[in-house]
């Protein structure tokens, strides 16, 4: 028997017909779903561990604002490995880092020490779990639904918020926030371990998810050289691309994205208990969004491979802001209910989009590392929201303030969004 490639270790087979690239997607999903809801979903953990610990709101804002800041800066660290070292080797790292820090975390009692165990260590270790590490595979192996991959990779971020939010808000009250940070570190070893040593495949089949037609199209144009865009696309290097308009107009509009889903996913159910609301309407606020997200999600992902993409994302950060505005202003159950739901349908796709476009402009070899230093721009958005949400609130009494700044952020990305190229220039 001829022993199969190392890098494609024995694995799940997937039913007749069905293309690997998506059981790849579906373990991704779940992957985004573990690290997006525990970097995202730090809601229901703010009041137990400043009651717990004693720290101030404003000191553990700072705290997880730094953490964002962290994992911001992991992300094109981890582009750079995965492009040297392979995607199963970044997430089986990032686990271990993750499964260490949240051991450390537990122990911790002191501001520095928990800065360093759950500010520093816990956000590099899912920096190297996150949908950076694997957007490249998932490039590789989609060419005509490229598109609708990414974004319903985008669902594993939503999931996380309308799966992980109410989770944690339960365990927490069953069992406290030490015990519910050691239970995911075991569900998340077993979960994103498994997935790298039987799913991940990094070498993609030669075309991918193309139709016959299209193989055939794609053999002919090589023959022909008629495709001279997108041989000068893939060609472009690094330090062109980030000197490029479309890529700072993209970081730009993740500085936004990153400042506005933070600042929910820290300050969102401190600030809807503060407005009078349990906690448990809170959470569930916050959970529809991410609950109708979910759906919402595929559909935006079928309609960004059939219309231009930089008009999505347009749309999806015009009405965001409007949300934003909408949940501060909210008095009664059912009008938080009605703004979740609303703004849960273009709550997602934002990243998706993103990455999406900039594989279209500058080909899926740099996608990986360009979309890591972009993302660095979500995260400096979602450090400066983590802070500001606890310090302006502190200092004026009041989370319009923040809310406001995220509501300007997104109408401002919206229109940035528009003036995106459909092709890079020569």
């Amino acid at each position: 028997m001829t022993a199969l490639p190392s890098s494609v270790p024995p694995g799940p087979t997937p039913p007749p017909g069905l293309y690997f690239g998506w059981v790849i997607v579906a373990a991704s999903t779940v992957l985004t779903l573990l690290t997006v809801g525990m970097r995202m979903g730090i809601g229901p953990f703010m009041l137990p561990m400043s009651e717990d610990l004693g720290f101030s709101r404003s000191l553990l804002s700072s705290i997880v604002a730094v953490g964002m800041l962290c994992y911001g800066l992991g992300m094109p660290a981890a582009g750079w490995l995965v492009a040297r070292k392979g995607t199963r080797t970044v997430l089986l790292t990032g686990t271990a880092i993750v499964v260490l820090a949240c051991l450390w975390t537990v122990n911790a009692r002191t501001p520095w020490s928990f800065f360093w165990a759950y500010g520093v260590a816990l956000s590099l270790g899912l920096a190297f779990t996150s949908p950076v590490a694997v957007t490249p595979m998932i490039s590789r192996w989609f060419t005509r639904q490229r598109g609708m991959a990414l974004f319903f990779l985008s669902t594993g971020s939503m999931a996380g918020i309308a799966v992980m939010t109410p989770v944690f808000t339960t365990t927490i009250g069953l069992w406290g926030w030490q015990r519910t940070l050691l239970g995911f570190a075991v569900v998340f070893a077993l979960i994103i371990g498994a997935m790298a040593l039987w799913i991940v495949r990094d070498e993609a089949p030669e075309n991918t998810d193309l139709t016959a037609t299209q193989i055939e199209q794609k053999r002919q144009s090589k023959l022909t050289h008629q495709s001279p865009a997108a041989t000068e696309s893939e060609a472009i290097s690094f330090t062109r691309a980030i000197a490029t308009a479309p890529f700072w107009q993209i970081f730009l509009g993740l500085f936004a994205c990153g400042f506005s889903m933070n600042l929910l996913g820290t300050h969102g159910m401190p600030m809807l208990m503060d407005h009078g609301f349990d906690a448990g309407s809170s959470a569930g606020g916050i959970g529809l969004i991410g609950f109708v997200a979910i759906f919402s999600t595929l559909a935006l992902g079928k309609l960004s491979d059939m219309v231009p993409r930089r008009y999505i994302l347009a749309v999806i950060y015009l009405v965001r802001g409007l949300g934003f505005v909408g949940l501060v202003a909210v008095v009664h159950h059912w009008q938080l209910y009605a703004v979740a739901a609303i703004g849960g349908i273009v709550w997602a796709g934002s990243i998706a989009a993103s990455s999406a476009i900039l594989g279209d402009l500058y080909g899926i070899q740099l996608v990986g590392l360009l979309y890591g230093w972009a993302y660095l721009g979500h995260q400096i958005g979602a450090m400066i929201s983590s802070w500001l949400g606890g310090w302006a609130f502190e200092q004026f009494g009041t989370h319009w303030i923040a809310f406001g700044a995220a509501a300007m952020l997104l109408l401002v990305a919206a229109c940035v969004s528009l003036l995106l190229p459909s092709k890079l220039k020569p």
